[in-house]
């Protein structure tokens, strides 16, 4: 490949509107180009990078015996319906009107087509288990795309199926896939982490997420350093005390006037924000529910989706109004109403502490949980704060930013029984199939890779993941011995295997080293008068930034050196039966 004839668009001003440095080193070394907000075209070297990490996904898969498929983006709405999930997905989902007025939808993901594949083929026990995986596009309408690879519309995910007759055989089909993510982030050189997460619109039992840091990420992660905890911040819980009692007494109302958030009313009434108790007021398919947290703390509304067993939306205010008789500021849980109420547990002790009076203006003082509550359940609501004691070992933990590169989820017969998806046991009962569902960004890879990797000067690619092996750099174009030597090169790695580019630009040689250096690749090959005089190749480690001098002979088998000293390890060997 010449460079002359190579689309390779290089930039030398970041476009305004990247921010992220995966987004600006993959726009200014033409791997992709923006066509509208969360949408991209992949250039050639971007694809090919792309192509990379898909194989390896591939191999791994297909190493724990899966199977690919490739299912159809375009669905009838009607199979997202017997879900429920054509609703949950709310704006997210892309919907479109055929010709003969039938409502389709474009694949979030692909659960649904599973089952309904599944329950026209799968007849016995004998069927299973089964692990059906697919690299595919898919589209989501995000309402705030952001970080260019990191939260797109439409975007390549590898997502995987596990079809099992049991719990059992989910576990073990859940462990196969946790091995083969961790095998797939070392094979690309990714400083991965695995978190316990929320599974969201998924649902569920159990979810993993394998995360990585990085300031361009963003999901929040609780992590301890001294134990190796680490949760997802909508899941992850901490050792922390009870709410801030004050004196045993009978409940009081005290005017408040003006004061309504929890600054507010504890400065006003002197005492401090861990002794009030902050009322929300949610909207679930069965109503509205009360959610009580400590005046300190805020909510994790996945947790409270935990706790009702659904979707849940903040009530708006005229809602609250219909509700409470009273506006948002001075809501409180006692009083007259039928609402469920979901206490945190810092709550479930508590004595002497004020809330909303339910009357514009007032507030509640001396309030006891038991006495005056009696929530419907305590769970755990709270969001951690950074600082605050690991629930395994105590010391303090940290919150950090993250990219998220991979999701493991156990389903359960959460989609196969509302579905009709079933199988026949040894002793002919009707079963549900039990699933697993498993989703890798391949986008989201490739940005890690580069937010991982990046210095001043550009991207910086491993050789698993780089979409060439070598760059050969012609020094003196008006040379022709360097050119012929440079010809020579190329054509030499090319037929020996190597995937080369030549920079045969008529361009300064300052020009050329710079574009080399953002475009990243392992090797670069530079053929100059001078160092051709003394015999000699200079060959530079983008990795490393070492250089070497070799003899033309030897640049084969010394780029072979670089390219696996620059290939990550290859992964863990456990692969279960």
């Amino acid at each position: 490949m010449y460079r002359t004839t190579y689309f390779a668009p290089t930039l030398k001003e970041t476009p305004a509107e990247a921010t992220a440095t995966s987004h600006k080193l993959m726009l200014r070394a033409g791997l992709v180009r923006m066509l509208s907000a969360g949408i991209y075209t992949f250039l050639p070297l971007g694809w090919r990078a792309a192509l990379k990490a898909a194989q390896i996904v591939r191999e791994e898969m297909e190493r724990i015996g899966g199977q690919e498929f490739q299912f159809p983006a375009l669905n009838p709405i009607d199979i997202w319906d017997e879900t429920g999930r054509s609703k949950d997905f709310g704006e997210e989902m892309f919907r479109l009107t055929d010709r003969k007025g039938r409502l389709n939808c474009l694949a979030p993901t692909h659960e649904e087509v599973v089952c309904a594949t599944a329950r026209g083929e799968i007849r016995s026990w004998r069927d299973l288990p089964q692990i059906w995986f697919q690299i595919q596009t898919k589209f989501r309408d995000e309402p705030r795309p952001r970080g260019g690879m990191l939260r797109m519309r439409q975007f390549v995910m590898k997502d995987s199926y596990s079809l099992d007759r049991d719990e059992a055989g989910l576990d073990r089909s859940y462990e196969l896939h946790r091995q083969a993510y961790e095998r797939i982030f070392q094979r690309c050189g990714l400083n991965y982490f695995i978190v316990g997460a929320s599974s969201g619109l998924m649902g569920g039992a159990q979810s993993q997420e394998f995360m990585i840091e990085s300031d361009a990420g963003e999901d929040t992660i609780v992590r301890c350093n001294h134990c190796g905890y680490a949760a997802n911040i909508e899941v992850a819980t901490a050792a922390v005390e009870g709410a801030d009692c004050g004196e045993r007494e009978a409940p009081r109302e005290v005017p408040t006037p003006g004061q309504r958030t929890v600054e507010e009313v504890a400065k006003f009434l002197n005492i401090p924000p861990a002794r009030l108790i902050k009322t929300l007021i949610y909207i679930t398919t069965d109503g509205p529910v009360m959610a009580l947290v400590c005046g300190d703390d805020e909510l994790a509304e996945a947790k409270l989706v935990k706790a009702v067993g659904g979707l849940v939306r903040p009530a708006h205010p005229e809602e609250v109004r219909e509700f409470m008789q009273a506006e948002v500021g001075y809501l409180g849980p006692h009083g007259e109403h039928t609402m469920l109420i979901y206490a945190d547990l810092r709550l479930e002790d508590g004595f002497g502490l004020i809330s909303g009076a339910n009357r514009n203006g007032y507030h509640t003082m001396g309030i006891d949980i038991a006495r005056d509550v009696q929530p419907d359940e305590f769970v755990d609501l709270r969001l951690v704060k950074p600082g605050e004691g690991c629930p395994v070992c105590g010391q303090p933990v940290r919150l950090v930013t993250t990219i998220e590169l991979g999701h493991i989820f156990k389903l359960g017969a959460k989609y196969s029984q509302s579905m009709g998806a079933t199988y026949l046991d040894e002793a002919g009962a009707e079963r549900p199939i039990v699933m697993g569902s498993y989703g890798i960004g391949i986008e989201r890879i490739l940005a890690a890779a580069v937010e991982g990797s990046a210095d001043k000067d550009g991207i910086r690619w491993n050789s698993a993941l780089s979409p060439l092996d070598a760059l050969i750099i012609p020094l003196g174009g008006a040379n022709h011995e360097v050119v012929a030597k440079a010809g020579e090169i190329y054509d030499d790695l090319t037929n020996s295997g190597f995937v080369v580019l030549f920079d045969d630009r008529d361009a300064r040689a300052g020009v050329k080293m710079k574009d080399a250096d953002l475009l990243g690749i392992p090797v670069q090959v530079i053929v100059s008068e001078r160092n051709l005089k003394q015999g000699l190749v200079e060959l530079k480690n983008r990795w490393t930034g070492e250089r070497k001098f070799v003899e033309p002979p030897q640049v084969s088998a010394a780029i072979e050196e670089i390219l696996e000293a620059a290939r990550p390890a290859a992964g863990l060997e456990e692969v279960e039966d």
